[in-house]
C-alpha cells in the first residue's frame, strides 16, 4: 500500500478526526492513521458516557463549520449558562461566580460526551471523499526537503507534505521527531462518574476547592443529571475508586446538597480514574511536522480547557495552511512558524494559570489559604475582570 496525501494525521481521537475534516473541507487530501483497536471485554453500556468535555464557543464554531455540530445528538448536549466556584475553609471560604448574561454571551460552554462527539465525527468522515482512513501502526518517519515518508508496520507507505501528530499525551510522533518535554506529575487522579440529582441544576457548573481532598467539579448533563470530575490526591483517589457508586454519590452530595440535593448513580455508571500532569513540549513543530491536542500540551483539568486548547490548535493550523500562498506547500517552514507563533501565547497562559492555581490551592499554609479565598471574593466583585477571564476561557 502506497498513499500520497497533502496531510497525514496520526491519531484516532476527536482532535485528529476534526483536523482531518477541516483540512478536507479546505480541499486538501488527508490520510488519517488510526491504531488498531484493542479488543475489550463486553460490558453493559452506560446510560451516559463518563468522559465529557466542556466545549467553548470557539470549539463549537469549528465543529459547526465542518458540519459536525449539527450531527451531534442534541438531546445529550447541555449548555452551561453559569459557573459557581467555592473556596475552602469555614471562615472566609471565598466564592466566585460567572454567568452568560454578565459575560454578554448566550452560553459559556456546552457539555458533550466523548461518545456523542466521536460518533458524529465518524459519520462525517464517511462522507469525506478526500480523507482516507488507514488502520495501521506507524513504524518510522523520514522527513526531507520535499515531504515526509511515513512507513507503516504492515509494509505500507504514506508520502505527505505535512505530518500532524494528534496521538495524545504519550505521542509517538513527538518522540520520533526529537521534541523533548517538561513533565510535572500532580500526584492526583481525575475521578469521573455520572449521577442524577434531586434538584434541577439550572445549566450551572459547580466547583469546590478543598483543603485536603482536591478539587470537586460537577458539570450539568441533560435532565437532572451531572458529571463528576474530582481531581483527588493519589492516596485519596484510591479510596474513592474502591467505593461503591452509591457511597461515592453520598460523599459528593455533601458538597452540593443545598444546590442539587442528594445524588444517585446512573444505571451501569462506571467510575474511572485518569492520572493528572502538566506536559510542556519544548516546541510544537519540527521539520514538516506539527503537534496538536495532548501531543502539544497537557494542562490540569481544573479550568476544563484541555480539549478546547486542542480545538484551537486545529483551527490555527488550518488557518496557517490556508494562508500559505500558491508558492508554498502545507509543510513549509514558514507555515509551521506561523502556526507555532499563533498558539504560543494562549498555550503558555493556560499552562501558567492552571499550574499556578493547582499550586495555590494545594498549599496548607493558612495565611495563603485565607488570602486566596479573600482574593476570589474580590474578583467576584469586579465585573470587568470577570469578563476578561471569561473571554479567555471561551476562546475570544
Amino acid at each position: 500500500m502506497q498513499i500520497q496525501s497533502d496531510i497525514c494525521i496520526i491519531g484516532n481521537g476527536a482532535i485528529g478526526k476534526t483536523a482531518a475534516l477541516g483540512f478536507a473541507q479546505a480541499g486538501l487530501t488527508v490520510a488519517l492513521i488510526e491504531a488498531p483497536a484493542n479488543a475489550k471485554p463486553e460490558q453493559p453500556p452506560a446510560e451516559w458516557d463518563s468522559r465529557v468535555y466542556a466545549l467553548n464557543p470557539l470549539a463549537q464554531s469549528l465543529l459547526n463549520r465542518i458540519k459536525v455540530w449539527g450531527a451531534l445528538d442534541a438531546s445529550r448536549v447541555t449548555s452551561v449558562e453559569a459557573i459557581t466556584v467555592q473556596g475552602d475553609g469555614n471562615q472566609h471560604p471565598g466564592r466566585l461566580s460567572f454567568d452568560a448574561y454578565a459575560a454578554r454571551v448566550s452560553e459559556l460552554a456546552w457539555i458533550v460526551e466523548d461518545r456523542n462527539l466521536n460518533s458524529a465525527l465518524d459519520t462525517a468522515l464517511q462522507f469525506a471523499s478526500n480523507v482516507r482512513r488507514v488502520t495501521a501502526t506507524a513504524a518510522s518517519i523520514a522527513p526531507d526537503s520535499d515531504g515526509v515518508t511515513v512507513d507503516l508496520a504492515n509494509n505500507g507507505t504514506i508520502r505527505t507534505k505535512l505530518l500532524v501528530g494528534a496521538d495524545g499525551v504519550h505521542s509517538w510522533v513527538r518522540g520520533q521527531v526529537g521534541i523533548d518535554i517538561a513533565y510535572r506529575p500532580y500526584g492526583q487522579r481525575a475521578i469521573v462518574c455520572n449521577f442524577s440529582c434531586a434538584l434541577p441544576h439550572h445549566a450551572t457548573a459547580y466547583q469546590w476547592f478543598t483543603a485536603h481532598e482536591g478539587i470537586v467539579a460537577l458539570l450539568p448533563l441533560a435532565g437532572q443529571r451531572v458529571s463528576l470530575v474530582w481531581s483527588a490526591p493519589d492516596a485519596f483517589a484510591e479510596v474513592l475508586m474502591r467505593e461503591l457508586p452509591e457511597a461515592l454519590a453520598a460523599r459528593v452530595s455533601t458538597f452540593c446538597k443545598t444546590s442539587l440535593g442528594d445524588l444517585q448513580p446512573l444505571a451501569n455508571s462506571m467510575t474511572h480514574a485518569f492520572p493528572l500532569m502538566m506536559l510542556r513540549p519544548q516546541a510544537i513543530t519540527a521539520s514538516r511536522t506539527a503537534l496538536i491536542g495532548d501531543a502539544a500540551h497537557v494542562v490540569h483539568p481544573l479550568a476544563g480547557q484541555g480539549m478546547n486548547l486542542g480545538f484551537a490548535d486545529v483551527d490555527a493550523l488550518i488557518k496557517a495552511v490556508a494562508a500559505r500562498g500558491l508558492h508554498r506547500d502545507c509543510g513549509d517552514s514558514r507555515v509551521l512558524s506561523e502556526f507555532a507563533r499563533s498558539r504560543k501565547e494562549q498555550i503558555l497562559l493556560m499552562q501558567l494559570t492552571t499550574d499556578g492555581l493547582e499550586r495555590l490551592f494545594a498549599t496548607d499554609f493558612e495565611p495563603l489559604r485565607l488570602a486566596r479565598n479573600i482574593g476570589m471574593t474580590i474578583v467576584d466583585r469586579l465585573p470587568f475582570l470577570k469578563r476578561r477571564l471569561i473571554a479567555h476561557a471561551i476562546g475570544r
